[in-house]
């Protein structure tokens, strides 16, 4: 049974809903345009400017340099951050999941090298799951990482690696054992130095033309054996948890938040019959999903792990996020304004991957299956 307890958001962090859009306003100009989906652009600089704020690792322990605060505060800065299409790609990664990995299973001195450096939006991560003809069986992976003296050598690949030509590390989920009939067992997750000479980055241009996911490639890289994240072998109850911090939170629902903010604007107070039932069946969705979103982040708070409440949001924003702009664009007036137009054009370049990433729709709707007792 899924459990979606009602959460209302506490008074601070509306009141920090506030200063983020202060601080937004007066680092984006008036005519800034971008869609509110969190790869759709990257700045070292921003990144470094939220650090300083304390809004990046906002709920870590301060001892690794984070603010402690609540996980619903963290979720409003996340959502006013998207909904403006600040570009958030360089430290988004390793907010979301990457630290919250080394929280929850790295060794001490992971925890004090990565953890301050992320939190100042210095220090960046990819995520090294996806691999050449693997699909989505994340379980058939054949990067293959051997035991050697002091650590191991790595070989094989990942693929739709985003921003793996900017950023600085990865967390890979690689085999450390070969394959046997419990596909599941003999894998770990290891760090990746993407600067090494050993690791070749290459760009895979998707239909908008940009070139932000990569294939890697890892030709005898070693792995020091304090590169790896938590036990050897316990690589896939590692890479589960994580996916849980990936698949919950209000980017699932608001890449094509943009769209319908232009469209509102477009259609003015004298929309058709049919662009007002459209708006009003959109806005319906997105504030369902938002009330779910924001119920999983007071799940986080307590301590708990809603893994099947989070693929549910996935797969649902999976979805909407696919309508939003088919259903925007039957119904557009004739004549747009190139705001309007650039906006839109470029969410249907970019919505193919809306639904790839974080696991596609068959996956997760296994995994609420399973979760429901059903399979």
């Amino acid at each position: 049974m899924f459990q979606f307890e009602p959460v209302a958001l506490p008074p601070e962090a509306e009141a920090l809903r506030t200063e983020v859009r202060e601080f937004i306003n007066s680092e984006l100009s008036e005519d800034y345009l971008r869609n509110s989906d969190f790869n759709a652009g990257e700045s070292a600089e921003l990144s470094r400017k939220l650090g300083q704020r304390g809004w990046i690792g906002m709920t870590w322990p301060k001892q690794y340099g984070g603010s402690e605060r609540s996980f619903l505060e963290r979720y409003v800065v996340t959502e006013e951050l998207l909904a403006a299409g600040a570009p958030v790609g360089s430290h988004w990664i390793a907010d979301r999941q990457s630290g919250p990995q080394f929280l929850k299973f790295g060794t001490e001195a992971q925890r004090e090298k990565y953890l301050p450096a992320i939190t100042r939006g210095e220090c960046f991560f990819s995520i090294g799951m996806s691999e050449p003809d693997s699909g989505s069986d994340l379980a058939s992976i054949r990067s293959m990482a051997v035991k050697t003296e002091g650590g191991y050598r790595l070989n094989g690949s990942k693929i739709w690696t985003s921003g793996a030509h900017l950023n600085h590390y990865m967390i890979a989920l690689v085999r450390t054992e070969p394959a046997s009939e419990n596909r599941h067992a003999g894998m770990s997750q290891v760090i990746v130095d993407l600067k090494d000479p050993n690791v070749t980055v290459t760009g895979i241009k998707n239909l908008a033309g940009d070139t932000d996911f990569n294939q890697v490639f890892f030709d005898d890289v070693f792995i020091p054996d304090d590169f790896v994240v938590g036990q050897p072998g316990n690589g896939w109850e590692q890479v589960m948890s994580e996916l849980g911090f990936e698949r919950s939170g209000p980017e699932r629902f608001l890449s094509a938040f943009r769209v319908l903010v232009e469209y509102v604007r477009e259609v003015g107070s004298s929309p058709t019959d049919e662009q007002a039932v459209l708006v009003g069946r959109l806005l319906s969705h997105l504030i369902a999903m938002r009330r779910m979103s924001i119920s999983v982040a007071g799940m986080l708070q307590e301590g708990k792990m809603p893994n099947v409440e989070a693929a549910l949001i996935k797969d649902l924003g999976n979805t909407y996020e696919r309508m939003v702009p088919e259903l925007i664009r039957q119904l557009s007036p004739a004549t747009v304004s190139p705001r309007f137009a650039d906006t839109l054009n470029q969410c249907i370049l970019h919505a193919p991957s809306f639904t790839l990433r974080g696991g596609t729709r068959e996956i997760l709707r296994g995994m609420i299956a399973r979760g429901l007792g059903l399979r």
